[in-house]
Order: C-alpha cells, then sequence, then structure tokens
C-alpha cells in the first residue's frame, strides 16, 4: 500500500472542515483500470448518504477502502479521524454486496459469532430485527432464499453500536414488495450521532430516506448534495436528476 498524508496512522482528524469520513485525492487501480480516480469527500455524522452509480463506477471500492479490507490505495482516507485500520475498524460497521457466513450454518451461530468478535454488538437489537422480519434463528443459511440471508446480514449488521455503516446494495436481491420492510429495519435502531453510507442504484426506494447523495462516474464524484437542496435546484426528483446524469 502507498499512502500519502502528513499524519501518522493513529492521529485522529475530525474537524468541522473534515467529516467523520474524510477522503482526500484516493486513487486505486486494478492492474490498467482505474476504480477510483483521485477522488474528494467528506461526510459529517448524522447523516444518511447515497452513495449512487452505475454498476462498476467504483462504489464498492470505495465502501471496502473505508471500511479497511482493501489497503492498495494511494490518497488520505480517515474514518473518525484514524486511517483505515484497528482504530477505525472498531467504529465500522460494514456489510459488502456479498455474504461470507458459511452456508450451512444457523441464524443463532451467526449471533454467537458476532458476539465473540464484535465487542459493540448488540445481540438483543439483532433479535429484535430478526424477529421482525419473520425469521426463525434455527434455520439454516442454505434453507432461506437470498432476501431472507439479506435480512440476516442487515440484522447482523445493523446490531452494532458503530458510528458508521457502509451498506452495500443492501436491498437489491430483495423483491421489491418487500423493500420497505427492510429499509424500515435498517432505519429504526440507527443512533441521531451515526453515519450511514448506503450505496444502491435504485434511488427510488431509498429517495425518501436519504439527507444527502453522492453521485459517482467512472471513479469520480459527478455530484453531491442534501436531497432538499438537489431536488429544488434542479426541479426534480432524486430519481429524474440521477436518470439524467447518468444519461449525458
Amino acid at each position: 500500500m502507498t499512502t500519502t498524508s502528513a499524519l501518522s496512522p493513529g492521529e485522529s482528524t475530525v474537524t468541522p472542515e473534515r467529516g467523520l469520513v474524510s477522503v482526500r485525492d484516493l486513487t486505486v487501480r486494478y492492474g490498467s483500470r482505474t476504480a477510483l480516480d483521485g477522488l474528494d469527500l467528506d461526510l459529517p455524522a448524522g447523516q444518511i448518504v447515497g452513495l449512487l452509480g452505475e454498476n462498476g463506477c467504483g462504489k464498492s471500492t470505495l465502501l471496502k477502502t473505508l471500511a479497511g479490507v482493501y489497503a492498495d490505495y494511494t490518497g488520505d482516507v480517515r474514518v473518525g479521524g484514524h486511517a483505515p485500520g484497528p482504530e477505525s475498524k472498531a467504529i465500522v460497521s460494514y456489510l459488502p454486496d456479498t455474504s461470507s457466513l458459511p452456508d450451512q450454518v444457523r441464524v443463532r451461530y451467526c449471533l454467537d459469532l458476532f458476539g465473540d468478535f464484535f465487542g459493540d454488538f448488540d445481540e438483543g437489537r439483532a433479535r429484535d430485527l430478526i424477529s421482525t422480519f419473520g425469521l426463525d434463528e434455527s434455520m439454516r443459511l442454505k434453507e432461506m432464499s437470498k432476501g431472507m440471508r439479506e435480512k440476516v446480514q442487515i440484522s447482523l449488521a445493523m446490531a452494532r453500536r458503530a458510528r458508521v455503516f457502509l451498506l452495500d446494495e443492501p436491498i437489491s436481491g430483495v423483491d421489491p414488495a418487500a423493500r420497505d420492510g427492510i429499509l424500515d429495519g435498517i432505519l429504526r435502531n440507527l443512533e441521531p450521532g451515526s453515519l450511514l453510507l448506503v450505496a444502491t442504484h435504485l434511488v427510488h426506494d431509498l429517495e425518501t430516506a436519504l439527507d444527502s447523495v453522492v453521485m459517482m462516474r467512472h471513479g469520480r464524484v459527478v455530484l453531491t448534495g442534501g436531497v432538499d437542496d438537489l431536488r429544488a435546484e434542479h426541479g426534480a426528483s432524486l430519481d429524474q436528476i440521477f436518470r439524467k446524469v447518468y444519461r449525458s
């Protein structure tokens, strides 16, 4: 990994100018392909932010970098004032776009696993979400539909008492009729001072829940701002703005 920073990895740098998540000149390359291209971003606490863009625009790469699971980048990345590492991971709950849970285990095993692994895991909160989603803790994951497994993973991720939640396409594999219920589950226990960054291309389904958005294309931010401000400026819904940006 090659990073550029005037600060030591453990030094905290949360300021009014640099938000709970702060990125400067972030670049990631996969061989000859540039996934993130000199990206700058500041996201404050107390926000629900939609990370929007087409497949391949760099959303997942950005989330992996913020979560500290991808480290081959250049630039300066700060989460809670810390470069990606043990200090930042302690305050981040990350839900990847693919499950890493073993197929053969039961839901109750997943609860025990998260309880052992994460000191901020609230098992009561997880059980409440699992119950709300109508799931049985005795079920094995391999017996579940894709949508049911998504609900298990969301229950686990949102039961941590984290400051930053990074969700990668959490409702993409879910039947449209079930999306409202899952969205309610994601938001029901969200602390007022936390930051939720959710990557999605399903803008219409999330529009009413979002405070602000970051629209990406070709590894760069092409539009960002508060949802209400963007609606007023463009005289259109967020979904209409999104479609216009990606038609150009």
